[in-house]
This record gives C-alpha cells, structure tokens and sequence, in this order.
C-alpha cells in the first residue's frame, strides 16, 4: 500500500462517512486538444456547475504562432464560469531561456487574455528556485500589467490598487484562483511553494500512483497547493484514487483513463467517466 500521508481536514478530526475529497476539491485540467478536434471536450469544460480550478491549454507546446479563433471562442466559454485559463509554457526542466518563456507568455496575453501561466517541466532541484523566481516574478508583473489595461488602475475584485508582483510572493486571497502553476510532475525542493500558487507534484500512470507517496513536509501545507494527474486510471479504480489523493493532501485533480501508449497524449481528451468523476468531487 502507498504510504499516505493524512490532509489537514483529516488531522483535525474528520469523522468517518464524510465525502472522499474535502471541500473545495476540484478539476485542474490540462485540456490539450485543439477545439474542432475535441468540441464535446471543450463543450463539457464550460458547463456551469463543473467543479473546475483552472483550465490550461497550449496550441503548439505554446502559443503558436498567431491567434486562434477557435481556441478564443472555446476559452471565453470556459471563462464566463469564473474559470481561470492557464497558458502552457514548456519549463524544458529548467533548461528552456528565459527570453523564449517571457515571449510566449506575452503572446498568450495579447492573443488569449490568459488568466495565469501552467509551467509544464518546471524544475525541481534547489539550486534552480533563484531562476524560477525571476521568471514567476515577470510572468506576475505581466499578469498584472494585463490587468490594469483590461480594467484600469484599480483591482476589479478588491477596488485597490493592484499588489506588486517584483517580490514573486504568493497571492494568498482567499477569493483568488492559482496564477502560476508549476508542474514538474514530482515533489521539488519545498522552496518552490514560496514561488507558486501550486504545484502539480504528481503526473504520470495509475500504475505508479497506487504506490506513490508524499513527503512528510507536504502535510504542512493546504491541499490547495498540491494537484494530482492521473493517467491511465479505470473507472473501477476512481474511487482509490481519489481517496490516495485525499490522503496525500491533493486539492486539485484530474484523472483520466486515457493512456500515453504509443505516444498518445493522454490529456487530448477528457476521461470515460468524466460525469462521474465530477459528481464524486462536488
């Protein structure tokens, strides 16, 4: 059995019989296929009521070269649900420049009005958060000067001015959404949560997951720092999962019974039982 380490909720006292996931559970989406591949995917992603965190989408391992009607059209969908839509931006472990990474978040802007950046292939080791840093912290004062232009000088949520993003401190309203999403795909040093709004700390086969375990120091955290992707999971195993997420303190998921067998991206697509899996976390 995985060596699970218990949530917060759990450590104070939950009572048994209570749901699988605590509240304010919910979908984090890597939705990656193209709109007129996947109309019925993107159709399902802006029902009212899907209990969804965020939203991201790439169109070529980033922006692509010029703006999409169809992406535009399937994301101002999504968003009118108080969604965030989040712009894949390849992290290549640390190796990618940073130049490439501030121009394709700046094309997501200018093209896509995104919401926030999901890093994918960020880097995990210590003597790399001092660069993760500086590019979280310009995708922030990016972010925010998107804002301003959209909305004027003041915060539209909190009618103040808007907070400097130079330190790349992590917003901590309880009404925002995550901004910066870093995905690795593994536990990083635990410095990369003073960087992020929340890490993607499991990415990969069902196989692994079942005997997948948590670090002591990620049960000093929310759960809503943390989010899960799962592949290649049956519906008969959903339940498992999701109580293996709970207990590892995930707040964020995304489970799928898609495989990447042959190279197939299991993520071009939402699961068999995706009614299901959001009637269970709701």
């Amino acid at each position: 059995m995985p060596r699970l380490i218990p949530s917060r909720a759990h450590r104070a006292g939950r009572a048994a019989g209570t749901p699988l996931l605590d509240a304010g559970t919910g979908f984090g989406v890597p939705a990656f296929a193209h709109p007129l591949v996947a109309p019925a995917e993107w159709a399902e992603l802006a029902r009212p009521g899907t209990p969804l965190h965020w939203v991201a989408f790439d169109v070529a391992r980033g922006p692509g070269t010029r703006s999409d009607p169809l992406y535009t059209q399937a994301l101002a969908r999504v968003r009118e649900n108080g969604v965030p839509v989040l712009g894949l931006l390849d992290c290549s472990h640390g190796n990618r420049p940073f130049g490439q990474l501030v121009s394709d978040a700046s094309h997501y802007l200018d093209w896509y009005q995104v919401d926030g950046f999901y890093l994918d292939r960020a880097p995990t080791m210590r003597s790399e958060t001092a660069e993760c840093r500086r590019v979280v912290s310009t995708l922030r004062a990016l972010l925010d000067q998107e804002r301003e232009r959209r909305h004027g000088h003041d915060d539209p949520e909190t009618g103040h001015e808007p907070t400097s993003a130079g330190s790349g401190a992590v917003r901590r309203d309880a009404r925002s959404r995550p901004q910066i999403v870093l995905a690795p795909g593994a536990y990083p040093y635990p410095g990369y949560l003073e960087i992020a709004d929340q890490l993607v700390v499991f990415n990969g086969p069902w196989t692994r997951y079942r005997w997948s375990e948590a670090p002591e120091w990620s049960a000093d955290y929310p759960a809503s720092r943390f989010a899960h992707l799962v592949h290649g999971l049956s519906a008969a195993h959903l339940d498992e999962a999701l109580r293996i997420a709970r207990w590892q303190g995930a707040g964020t998921v995304c489970m799928t019974d898609r495989t990447d067998l042959g190279g197939a991206d299991p993520w071009a697509g939402l699961p068999g039982y995706w009614h299901e899996a959001a009637r269970r976390v709701r």
